[in-house]
């Protein structure tokens, strides 16, 4: 019966209301991407204000990227008997306080509380969103909708970060914390306002969605989404110092990459919705390929400014081209469990962040060039390809 509900829901929330439904999943996944990522511009000055030395307060992010990987599924078990309208508000909600309680932290032990704080609702509320997403369009179009939903993450990462990084060097970095609290304010209304007000939740007993997590499509299909993440991971998270010591890049021309790198991101996102739409493990095995190319190429072409600029775009379009098509290939094998698998699946991508991120510290503590991590990255590209393959074969 709460099945049925959700797909009337779901068929019924055509047109503007659902653009305008999706409009709010997107302004909030627009906030939540910020406070995820703007703290990277503002390391140097937090680090100096609560008087501990970077790497501490590089903990900051690692604490968020394991608050999501493991005490999202827990969030996302405790609101399972909520409707999800209800559970997207206080996810919302829990986004605002947690980035209110950083603006206030007086010190770094709290600060570290507040961002754990904060994580809790990232996995969970882009687990719910995409179900939510995929709900309010017919089934042709729900690769594009979580796209639509994943907008506001890239966009975060083009608009939220920057102008973030600036006014925190301007009034310092906890004005930034305030200002993600009045993006969460903004997000929360317009939610409010337009989601569907009977989006039923299917979940069933917590016993029977743990079954459905061990289905083998549900294990490949979140392998996918490590390894993806990983490949983009062991590159990016050392792109800065690779073009730097590759290309002789300055720190102005970086910032401008990056930015360029962002706008891929925003382009691969709508590109992937389509490809998911189209045909989803194609898509994802052809896109995979596609990228062990690039990344490939990016080893010898990193030694150039200009074409090493070009090829880092072409990445970053593919790699975010793969998100939507893999959210919704998890959403497609847990069906009877999409709102814990969709979360468990948030989760998946954040340990690819990091797995990625330790790879590429390995890699360099052991003396490989910087220009040769993307070589580690097409490797994790490739894997990625092997096992949508094998999930390919096991469909048919």
């Amino acid at each position: 019966m709460q099945h049925t509900l959700h797909e009337t829901a779901g068929a019924t929330a055509t047109g503007r209301s659902a653009a305008l439904a999706l409009l709010a999943l997107a302004a909030a996944s627009f906030g939540i991407g910020t406070t995820e990522f703007v703290i990277m511009g503002l390391l140097p000055e937090m680090a100096a204000d609560l008087g501990v030395g970077i790497p501490k307060a590089g903990l900051l992010v690692s604490g968020y990227a394991l608050s999501v990987t493991f005490g999202s599924p827990l969030v996302a078990v405790a609101l399972s008997r909520l409707d999800r309208r209800r559970a997207l508000l206080v996810l919302v909600g829990l986004f605002i306080l947690g980035n209110a309680l950083c603006a206030l932290a007086p010190d770094y032990r709290l600060l570290m509380l507040a961002r754990i704080v904060t994580a809790l609702c990232h996995g969970a509320f882009f687990g719910l969103g995409s179900v939510v997403a995929a709900d309010l369009v017919p089934p042709h179009r729900k690769a594009s909708a979580i796209a639509i939903m994943f907008t506001g993450l890239t966009l975060a990462n083009v608009l939220g970060v920057p102008f973030g990084t600036a006014l925190g060097h301007a009034l310092g970095w906890r004005a930034t914390f305030w200002a993600v609290v009045g993006i969460g304010f903004v997000a929360a209304a317009a939610l409010l306002a337009w989601l569907p007000r009977h989006l039923a939740n299917d979940s069933g007993s917590l016993l029977s969605e743990m079954r459905v997590l061990r289905r083998t499509q549900v294990v490949l299909a979140m392998l996918l989404s490590v390894l993806a993440s990983a490949s983009l991971f062991s590159v990016f998270t050392y792109v800065a110092p690779l073009l730097a010591a590759t290309a002789g890049a300055t720190p102005s021309a970086i910032t401008g990459v990056l930015l360029l790198f962002g706008v891929g991101l925003t382009v691969g996102n709508v590109l992937g919705g389509r490809l998911g739409d189209w045909r989803q493990m194609p898509s994802v095995i052809g896109l995979s390929l596609a990228l062990v190319a690039v990344l490939l190429a990016l080893v010898p072409a990193s030694a150039a400014l200009m074409p090493a600029t070009a090829l880092i775009g072409l990445w970053g379009i593919l790699a975010f081209a793969l998100v939507a098509p893999l959210q919704l290939r998890v959403l497609t094998a847990a069906d009877g469990a999409r709102n814990l698998a969709s979360t468990v699946n948030q989760g998946a991508f954040n340990l690819g962040n990091a797995l990625g991120a330790w790879l590429g510290g390995v890699a360099i503590t052991v003396g490989v060039p910087y220009g040769h991590l993307p070589a580690i990255g097409a490797v994790l590209a490739l894997a990625v390809a092997g096992v949508g393959m094998v999930a390919h074969r096991l469909d048919r």
